[in-house]
């Protein structure tokens, strides 16, 4: 099976169903379908072949969706592009990638005329956008409105031979080097983590999910595959800078599931009338994306009951999931990032894949189909993580005697305050604990006499002030004095990407 016979299945057995919500409309999976195949049908016109990389460059939308699978219909891998992005990032990924192509809008021109005149492998541009003189000013590159594809296009199937361990996608992730990595995916892996996903979320064609992360990113587009080959639907806003508009838009769509990272679940109960909702249709939650502290965790499940919640773990390299929390087992396992999911092994093992005792501290680390081919264009990167048939997930963990892993920490985000190692995890939970705390962000920045000391970014909630007194007060009660922040912050906000994860680089920088 290939990732675009999710929709081409959903689209012959439910033909007339509403697959899609935004704006106020629903699409259903009949014209989605006959709109990716016009689509796609241009491409195989243009040369475009299986192998070739086609870069995506929009926000989430019906355009987003008939565009994604378009381009994977005619055998072409999908280049996911973060739509915060710079005219130098855009050059950057085209070229790296060797794009033949891109399909995005107007909003993005202002970004993307020059990185085009930088990429002379890109030859094609699809864009909604009426005037294309700037576009046609640049000698290697044709363009076309992707209205007049709409209107013109040709609705019958490509017909492309593909199998599923051809490439599907390449999805970029921050790297250690600066440079972004692009994480390559085929149909297989895709595949099989969304065969999973669904199995043990048990969602089935009368699910209807809430869409508030970004598609490029890969725990946004999980829901959107996980829905089309349950053959359920997509209820999508954009407007989670308005949080009470999303609480109102599932009110009103009726959706039976919500996903979002900690910091979506954060300001959803510190700075939205949540508690004033009860939506009766909601049936489940699930949080990925990060840890959640244990306190976020209990008052979710609390504010949202009986809508079960469901903690996940996974990365970009493993198509997005490795293991899920059992909602029955959450009251009593607090802080556990689960077990395995289906098709995928998930244990802590040594430097040299050897699994590691119950209770012992170690990396991370899983096999299954559903693990990445590597790293795009970066071998080195590749045999960093990929090693004795194991991906490295690069998290330190432990598992109990019932079988449960917790995350420890990121390898790369353990603090060395003198001789001893202190997780950035721990203190931010612990942090998290203090109710007058909204948001925390921890990080070792260096000290002459320490080697590294540690630093407590902290944003109250709203109305409430907090005194360093009082947070070192209550560290004292939890916490040995070297795990105490030598130097706390009071901020408003915390720099966050698109999907809601907090920068701690930015903040190492400032």
């Amino acid at each position: 099976m290939q990732v675009n016979s999710f929709l081409e299945n959903a689209a012959n057995k439910f033909p007339d169903k509403e697959a899609v919500w935004y704006n106020d409309e629903w699409m259903t999976y009949a014209a989605l379908e006959e709109l990716a195949n016009k689509v796609a049908n241009y491409l195989k016109s243009i040369q475009i072949k299986r192998g070739d990389r086609v870069a995506l460059l929009y926000e989430n939308s019906f355009n987003y969706i008939i565009l994604y699978y378009a381009i994977l219909k005619v055998g072409a891998v999908t280049v996911a592009l973060n739509t915060e992005t710079t005219a130098d990032s855009l050059t950057y990924l085209l070229n790296d990638s060797g794009a033949k192509a891109i399909l995005t809008n107007e909003k993005f021109s202002k970004y993307l005329v020059p990185a085009v005149k930088m990429t002379p492998y890109l030859k094609t541009v699809i864009i909604d956008q009426d005037d294309l003189g700037e576009y046609q000013e640049i000698g290697h590159c044709n363009q076309i409105r992707l209205s007049d594809i709409y209107n013109d296009g040709n609705s019958s199937h490509p017909d492309i031979r593909c199998i599923d361990i051809d490439l599907a996608s390449i999805v970029y992730t921050s790297g250690s080097t600066g440079k972004p990595k692009g994480v390559t995916l085929t149909h297989l892996n895709i595949v099989s983590n969304t065969q999973s996903i669904v199995d043990y979320l048990e969602l089935t064609s009368q699910d209807r999910i809430m869409t508030i992360l970004p598609f490029y990113y890969i725990y946004g587009k999980s829901l959107l595959n996980t829905h089309f080959y349950a053959g359920g639907s997509v209820v999508i806003d954009n407007t989670f800078a308005y949080p009470n508009v999303i609480l109102k838009t599932m009110d009103k769509t009726k959706v039976t599931g919500f996903a979002g990272v900690p910091s979506t679940f954060i300001i959803l109960l510190n700075r939205t009338n949540v508690r004033k909702y009860k939506f009766e249709s909601l049936r489940y939650l699930t949080q990925a994306g990060g840890a959640m502290a244990p306190a976020i965790q209990k008052e979710v499940a609390d504010v949202f009951a009986p809508s079960k919640l469901v903690i996940m773990y996974g990365a970009t390299e493993a198509s997005a999931r490795l293991s899920y929390l059992d909602p029955k087992h959450l009251d009593r396992k607090w802080g556990s990032i689960g077990k395995a999911i289906p098709n995928v092994d998930l244990f802590v093992a040594d430097e040299s894949g050897q699994e590691l005792p119950v209770g012992q501290v170690g990396e991370i680390v899983a096999r299954g189909s559903n693990m990445m081919v590597g790293y795009w264009n970066d071998p080195q990167e590749t045999e960093k993580v990929l090693r004795n048939g194991l991906y490295y997930t690069g998290d330190l963990g432990k598992m109990d005697e019932e079988g449960f892993l917790y995350v420890v920490g990121r390898k790369k985000d353990m603090i060395k305050v003198g001789g001893e190692r202190v997780s950035a995890k721990e203190v931010e939970e612990t942090l998290l604990e203090i109710d007058k705390v909204h948001e925390v962000a921890v990080i070792g920045i260096d000290d002459p006499t320490l080697g590294e000391a540690i630093k407590a970014y902290i944003v109250p909630r709203t109305d409430t002030v907090i005194t360093n007194d009082e947070i070192i007060e209550y560290l004292r009660k939890k916490l040995p004095a070297y795990k105490h922040p030598k130097y706390i912050e009071i901020r408003h906000n915390l720099p966050k990407n698109e999907s809601g994860k907090i920068l701690k680089t930015v903040l190492k920088t400032t």
